[in-house]
């Protein structure tokens, strides 16, 4: 087993909105470019529907339940209505401008350094993505790191967060299973794999 340093939750609550963002940025673009604005309108009000506010108050466990459930609610509101509108066509063009927006987010610097090492030691290179993606996945869900070596990196999720929450199917298939794994792969040239059981999943890092 390997150790991971806990992230706090506040560190999670920030993510977490970090993640609604380029929500808004991919989405709405999306939407007006295929249904038009009053597509769009419409599904800014099922978002309002099950988005609940953040208290100022709260604790930054709290904080960070709460816009983890908004993050959830919105995610499979813009599956269930992409495909309602645009059938499994829309499903497929929105995984991949999911993915492009994944690497314009991530593009930078830091990108071309790691390009550099994974050129010169991809080994070391896929070691320091494997610790890092251990600290990051902590706002998406509870894990436990169980191997790493040079070329692999084995993460357990004995109970997925995200399909903790109802009508979840269709995110963990598009999001988690399909544009996560392509951004990855087209990103930083190693695989990504999710084997899912039930509510379980084991996630697989590969040189």
């Amino acid at each position: 087993m390997q150790a991971v340093k806990t992230m706090p939750y506040s560190e999670k609550y920030a993510i977490v909105l970090d993640k609604i963002k380029p929500n808004d940025v991919l989405i709405s673009p999306f939407i007006q470019k295929h249904l038009g604005e009053q597509a769009l309108v419409e599904l800014q009000k099922i978002w309002k529907e099950g988005v609940k506010p953040v208290p100022e108050d709260a604790s930054d466990e709290e904080k960070y339940e709460i816009a983890y459930g908004n993050l959830m609610w919105r995610a499979k509101s813009n599956l269930k209505f992409i495909r309602k509108h645009l059938g499994e066509d829309g499903i497929e063009q929105y995984k991949f401008a999911q993915v492009e927006e994944l690497k314009r987010k991530n593009s930078g610097p830091a990108l071309l350094m790691f390009g550099l090492l994974r050129a010169i030691a991809p080994r070391t290179a896929f070691t320091m993505i494997a610790r890092e993606m251990a600290y990051k996945l902590q706002w998406l869900t509870p894990f436990s790191f169980v191997e790493l070596t040079k070329t692999k990196a084995l993460f357990n999720i004995p109970r997925c967060k995200v399909i903790g929450f109802p009508d979840m199917e269709e995110v963990c298939i598009v999001d988690c299973q399909a544009a996560y794994p392509m951004w990855v792969t087209e990103q930083f040239k190693i695989g990504l794999k999710f084997d899912r059981r039930g509510d379980s999943c084991k996630v697989v890092l590969t040189l």
